[in-house]
C-alpha cells in the first residue's frame, strides 16, 4: 500500500492580509494606500454612504445597511452605524473569507467608523483572524461631543482587536506647518498605516538575511492591546542609527513609552548595499528603549529600491495604560465637565474676609460663581481690589522703610492715621474738598518739608 501525501497548493501558503477601510475616513486611508502601490494586500471600503462609496478606488465595496440607511449615511450616530453592519453581516464575512490578517482603518467620534468598526473587528476575531485596528482621534476643534463619542468607539474596539493603535489628528499639527494643505495632513496619517502594512509584508515576502514566518508575527500582535507602530529612514553617515531612531519617535502616534511594551518586531530593510555591522546598530538602539523581558523578533530584509537607504519599521504591542506619557501640557478639555474646577476671573480670593473658611466651602463658592456668577458692583469690587493691594505692597516694602527711614517714628499722628489710597477714597475726598467750609481753610498750613511730598501740581492749586 502506498503511502499518499498531498501538500497544499502554494497559494493556500500565501498569507493573505485584508485592509477594510470604514466610513469616510477609513475609505480615504484605503485610496491614499492604493496610491501609493501598496502591493500583498486585498483592500476593502465600507461605508453607509452610497455616494462617498462610489469614490473609492478598489472595487471591492460593501454598502453598509443598504435598508436601513438607504445610502444617505448614519448621520453621526454610532448606533446607527452599529446596526447598518450587522445588517451586512453576511457580506463582510464573506470578503474574509481565507483572510490570515485583517487591517480595519477607520475615523473615531463620526457614525459609520465608531459603529461599524467594532462590529466588523468583532467578526473578524470570531474567524481567528489577526485583527489589528489603526484608528484617528477627532481634532480638538471638532468639539467635546465628538471627542467623547471617539472615546467610546475606542473602548468598543478595544474589545475585539489583538492590536490597537491610535493617530489623534491633533499630533499633525506637530509635523505639519502654515503651508501643508488638508489633504496632505492626513495622508501624513494614512502614512502610519501604510508603513505598518509594508513593513509586516516585507519581512513575510521580501527575501533577506533574517525571514520571519506569519507565526512570529502572530506572537507578537495577537491578544496584546495598545500598540505603536513607526516607520524610519534615512540615507548617509549613521543612517542605521537616525532610521531607528525615527523609527521609534513617530510624532503622530498617541502619546507612548516603548517602555512597557510586551512584544517588538523589528523589520530593518535596505539595498544590497546595507551591511551586517548597520543592521546590528539599528537592532540595538531600539533595544534600548524596551524593557529586557519584552519579547523582541527581528527580521531583516533586502529591496532593490532602498539602494543607499535603510528602513527601519517597529510595532511595540502591549503596552499598559501606565506607560502612555504626555509629551505636552495636560490637556483638562477631555475631562469630564463635574471634574473641572475653573477659578473664574471675576473672583479674587483675597477678598475673603473670613479666614477661616474651608477649603471645601471656598470650593463651592468657586463652584457656584462658575455655575451662576453673581455680578457684583462695580465701585466695591474696586475698591476692595485696590484696598487689597494697597495692603499687599505696604507689607512688602516694611523692611525697606524701617531700614532706610530711621526717623519714621515721629510721622504726625495725622499722618498714622491715613487710611490706604484707593480709587474709592479719592473719589470721597473730591466731593469732600468742595464742600468744606471756610473754617477748614483756615487750618494750619503745611510746612515747607511737608510740601516737598505734595505732587507739585497739588502745591501750585494750594497756593492760588
Amino acid at each position: 500500500m502506498a503511502l499518499s501525501i498531498s501538500l497544499p497548493s502554494n497559494m493556500d501558503m500565501i498569507v493573505k492580509i485584508g485592509v477594510f477601510g470604514v466610513g469616510g475616513a477609513g475609505n480615504n486611508a484605503v485610496n491614499n494606500m492604493i496610491t501609493s502601490n501598496l502591493e500583498g494586500v486585498d483592500f476593502w471600503a465600507a461605508n453607509t454612504d452610497a455616494q462617498a462609496l462610489d469614490h473609492a478606488l478598489t472595487s471591492n465595496r460593501i454598502q453598509l445597511g443598504a435598508t436601513s440607511t438607504k445610502g444617505l449615511g448614519a448621520g453621526s450616530h454610532p448606533e446607527v452605524g452599529k446596526g447598518a453592519a450587522e445588517e451586512s453581516m453576511s457580506e463582510l464575512l464573506s470578503a474574509m473569507e481565507n483572510l490570515n490578517m485583517v487591517f480595519i482603518t477607520a475615523g473615531m467620534g463620526g457614525g459609520t467608523g465608531t459603529g461599524a468598526a467594532p462590529v466588523i473587528a468583532k467578526a473578524a476575531k470570531e474567524k481567528n483572524i489577526l485583527t489589528v485596528g489603526v484608528v484617528t482621534k477627532p481634532f480638538h476643534f471638532e468639539g467635546m461631543r465628538r471627542m467623547k463619542v471617539a472615546e467610546l468607539g475606542l473602548e468598543e474596539m478595544q474589545k475585539y482587536v489583538d492590536t490597537l493603535i491610535v493617530i489623534p489628528n491633533q499630533n499633525l499639527f506637530r509635523i505639519a506647518n502654515e503651508k501643508t494643505t488638508f489633504a496632505d495632513a492626513f495622508k501624513m496619517a494614512d502614512n502610519v498605516l501604510h508603513s505598518g502594512v509594508r513593513g509586516i509584508t516585507d519581512l513575510i515576502t521580501m527575501p533577506g538575511l533574517i525571514n520571519l514566518d506569519f507565526a512570529d508575527i502572530r506572537t507578537v500582535m495577537s491578544e496584546m492591546g495598545k500598540a505603536m507602530m513607526g516607520t524610519g529612514e534615512a540615507d548617509g553617515e549613521n543612517r542605521a542609527i537616525k532610521a531607528a531612531e525615527n523609527a521609534i519617535s513617530n510624532p503622530l502616534l498617541d502619546n507612548s513609552s516603548m517602555k512597557g511594551a510586551k512584544g517588538v518586531l523589528i523589520n530593518i530593510t535596505g539595498g544590497t548595499d546595507m551591511s551586517l555591522f548597520e543592521v546590528d546598530e539599528a537592532a540595538k538602539r531600539i533595544g534600548e528603549e524596551v524593557d529586557g523581558e519584552a519579547n523582541i523578533i527581528f527580521g531583516s530584509a533586502f529591496n532593490a529600491d532602498l539602494e543607499g537607504k535603510i528602513r527601519v519599521s517597529v510595532v511595540a504591542t502591549g503596552i499598559d495604560s501606565e506607560h502612555f506619557i504626555k509629551r505636552t501640557k495636560p490637556d483638562v478639555s477631555y475631562q469630564k465637565p463635574e471634574n473641572i474646577i475653573t477659578r473664574p476671573q471675576a473672583i479674587d480670593t483675597t477678598t475673603y474676609a473670613n479666614d477661616s473658611v474651608t477649603e471645601s466651602e471656598e470650593q463651592q463658592q468657586v463652584s457656584n460663581a462658575f455655575i451662576a456668577p453673581k455680578p457684583a458692583e462695580p465701585e466695591e469690587y474696586e475698591f476692595q481690589n485696590l484696598v487689597n493691594d494697597q495692603e499687599e505692597d505696604s507689607e512688602d516694602n516694611t523692611s525697606f522703610e524701617h531700614t532706610q527711614q530711621p526717623a519714621a517714628e515721629a510721622l504726625t499722628d495725622k499722618t498714622k492715621e491715613a487710611k490706604p489710597f484707593s480709587l474709592f477714597s479719592k473719589v470721597t475726598s473730591s466731593f469732600a474738598h468742595k464742600n468744606t467750609s471756610n473754617d477748614d481753610k483756615s487750618q494750619k498750613q503745611p510746612s515747607k518739608e511737608d510740601l516737598f511730598d505734595i505732587p507739585a501740581f497739588l502745591r501750585r492749586k494750594g497756593n492760588q
